[in-house]
């Protein structure tokens, strides 16, 4: 069964979504436009209980290693090249349940959406002006993940914390991160197409700046 792309955008004309590299803001940025506009916050990974609960090993073999795993050690251990096939996988495969969860919240009301949805998907799905990229660099992405209090970020750490050599699971950790962050997936989001903010300096509070940049983007309020 196939949906055309023209009814899956008429479907998802409220949805916005913001996509990157890690440590670029996207959460944040996600958050803030909720509450300023009055938007449904879908945050990364949400509704993966109920995504869980439907996956197969023959239909959604990346998403059923959540299933399978043997523990949160496993999970931090693996190779980077083993996590970066997984990673990608998995963003695909999620891809289906979002946009069906989408299509069911953005009925009556506007969502703003931390995504892993791949950009030639975005591309089918939404418009130029309801997609945001945003990216920081290599050094960022894999030096600041675990500078954040969020509840996700702070749970790997406590794992990684469990494993019988925590200096060289965080080690490995960071390599699967930088390896998911790399150059090339950089080089993909910036050469989009889409509209880009590209976050250089983390020292200086631009949050104001850049909500008001993507809000004028989607169209949320007048330049």
């Amino acid at each position: 069964m196939e949906i055309k792309e023209n009814v899956l955008k008429h479907y998802l004309k409220n949805c916005y979504f913001i996509n990157g590299t890690a440590y670029a803001g996207k959460s944040t940025m996600c958050k803030m436009l909720a509450e300023n506009y009055g938007m449904i916050h879908c945050e990364e990974n949400y509704n993966m209980d109920t995504i869980l609960s439907v996956v197969t090993q023959e239909d959604q073999p990346n998403l059923s290693y959540f299933n399978s795993k043997t523990n949160w050690q496993e999970y931090v251990s693996r190779k980077p090249d083993e996590y970066e096939k997984w990673y990608i996988g998995t963003s695909r495969e999620v891809t289906d349940f979002e946009i069906v969860e989408l299509i069911k919240l953005s009925a009556s009301n506007k969502v703003i959406v931390d995504t892993n949805i791949p950009c030639d998907i975005l591309k089918k799905i939404s418009d130029y002006n309801h997609v945001a990229i945003m990216l920081s660099p290599l050094s960022i992405c894999v030096e600041k993940f675990f500078d954040r209090g969020d509840e996700d970020k702070q749970f790997l750490l406590s794992e990684i914390s469990k494993c019988p050599n925590p200096e060289k699971a965080l080690q490995n950790f960071k390599e699967c991160i930088a390896r998911i962050n790399s150059q090339k997936y950089y080089d993909l989001f910036a050469n989009s197409g889409f509209f880009t903010i590209m976050r250089t300096d983390t020292e200086t509070d631009s949050r104001a700046e850049i909500l008001n940049e993507i809000a004028i983007h989607f169209g949320l309020q007048k330049s």
